[in-house]
C-alpha cells in the first residue's frame, strides 16, 4: 500500500497496515549526526512531505534562519540567532508602537504559487503531501508586535490589535484558499498555544479570538476535499475538544506535556495525534529501553485502528539511537 493511502486510512481510522511516519529535522541534527541521520532516513522514510511553493515571484527574505546572525523573513520580521542549526528570536519587533502599524506588509509574493508545478509535484509522489504554506496568526502577531506587547494587548484589547490580526488573517485566508486549489492532500497551519502546564491565554479568550480563524482554515480545506493538519506545542488539552468540534483532522502536539492516558480516554478515535515523542527529556536524556516503553505507552493510549502518526523532531540534544528506537517501536 502506498504511503498516501496509509496516511489517509490512518486519518479515517480504517486499519492501515502500519503506522505512518514523519521525521521533523532542524539543521542541528545534520550538523552533529550526519551519518546517523542518513541511516534513519534510509530505514524509515517519511510518508508525509510538504510541497514546494514554486512561487513565480520570489518571496522576499534576507539571511539564513539557521545560522548565527540576523535573518529577516517574508513579513520583514528580523530574528537574532546565537546558535547554529536552530531558529533565533525577535528582539526588535516591527510594530513596537501602534504608530508603526503601516509598516506591516503581507508577503503577497507568496500568492504567486505555480499551481501546475505543485500539481505535477503531487502526481510525481506516492506520499501524502501537505501544503507549502502554514498560517500562524498568533505567532505572526508575536513576531510583528513582540510577545510582551501581545499579552498586554490581549489584556487591554485596543482596536489596533484587531486591525493587525485582521490583516494577518486576511492574508492567511487568501493563502489557504490558493493552496486549496492545488492537488495537495492536506492544508496545514500552526500556533504554539501551550506553556509547560497550561494555555498561554485563557480558553475563553482563545475561543473568542482565535478559534473562529482556525474554523475558517479547516472549512477551506474540507470544502476542497482536503484534510486539515495543525501543530501546537505545549499543554493544549483544554482546547482539543474545540479543535475536534471545528473538524480538525490531525493535531501535532507535545502529548507528553499532558496526561497521555487521559488524552486517549477522551479523544482517541476522534482526532489523529500527529506525534510527537517528548524531545525535552526522552529523546535527549532517556535510555533506549525508556524510549521504547514511552512509544508503546503512546500507541496503547492513542491508536484506534488509526489515529496516530509516528512523528518526532530530531533537534538540539536529541540522540540518534533514541530517534531510531522511536520508529522501530512504532513498527512493532
Amino acid at each position: 500500500m502506498e504511503p498516501r493511502e496509509i496516511v489517509r486510512r490512518t486519518l479515517e481510522f480504517d486499519a492501515p497496515p502500519r503506522v505512518p511516519r514523519q521525521l521533523w529535522l532542524l539543521p542541528w541534527a545534520s550538523i552533529h549526526y550526519p551519518n546517523e541521520l542518513a541511516a534513519i532516513r534510509a530505514r524509515f522514510p517519511d510518508d508525509i512531505i510538504h510541497a514546494p511553493s514554486f512561487c513565480r515571484t520570489p518571496v522576499p527574505h534576507s539571511g539564513d534562519p539557521h545560522v548565527i546572525g540576523a535573518y529577516t523573513d517574508e513579513w520583514g520580521c528580523t530574528f537574532e540567532n546565537i546558535q547554529a542549526g536552530v531558529i533565533g528570536e525577535i528582539k526588535a519587533p516591527l510594530v513596537a508602537d501602534w504608530s508603526d502599524l503601516d509598516k506591516v506588509r503581507p508577503p503577497i509574493e507568496a500568492l504567486t504559487v505555480d499551481v501546475e508545478r505543485v500539481n505535477a509535484f503531487c502526481r510525481g509522489s506516492d506520499r501524502f503531501v501537505l501544503s507549502g504554506c502554514c498560517a500562524r496568526p498568533f505567532e505572526r502577531l508575536q513576531f510583528l508586535r513582540g510577545s510582551e506587547n501581545v499579552y498586554l494587548d490581549l489584556g487591554s484589547r485596543p482596536p489596533e490589535l484587531f486591525e493587525l490580526l485582521g490583516r494577518i488573517h486576511d492574508f492567511y485566508r487568501k493563502e489557504m484558499e490558493l493552496w486549496a486549489q492545488t492537488d495537495v492532500d492536506a492544508l496545514n497551519f500552526m500556533d504554539d498555544w501551550g506553556s509547560q502546564r497550561a494555555l498561554l491565554i485563557s480558553p475563553k479568550q482563545w475561543r473568542a479570538i482565535f478559534k473562529p480563524m482556525y474554523r475558517e482554515y479547516i472549512e477551506i480545506a474540507h470544502a476542497a476535499g482536503k484534510k486539515a493538519f495543525m501543530h501546537s506545542d505545549g499543554y493544549i488539552a483544554d482546547i482539543i475538544p474545540d479543535l475536534i468540534e471545528i473538524g480538525l483532522d490531525a493535531i501535532n502536539s507535545q502529548v507528553f506535556c499532558m496526561d497521555l492516558e487521559q488524552l486517549g480516554a477522551q479523544f482517541a478515535g476522534k482526532i489523529t495525534f500527529w506525534g510527537e515523542v517528548d524531545r525535552q527529556h526522552l529523546l535527549s536524556e532517556a535510555t533506549v529501553p525508556e524510549v521504547v516503553a514511552a512509544v508503546r505507552r503512546a500507541k496503547a493510549a492513542l491508536w484506534r485502528d488509526g489515529g496516530a502518526i509516528a512523528q518526532c523532531e530530531f533537534g538540539p540534544g536529541g540522540k540518534p539511537e533514541n530517534v531510531w528506537a522511536v520508529y522501530e517501536t512504532w513498527e512493532e
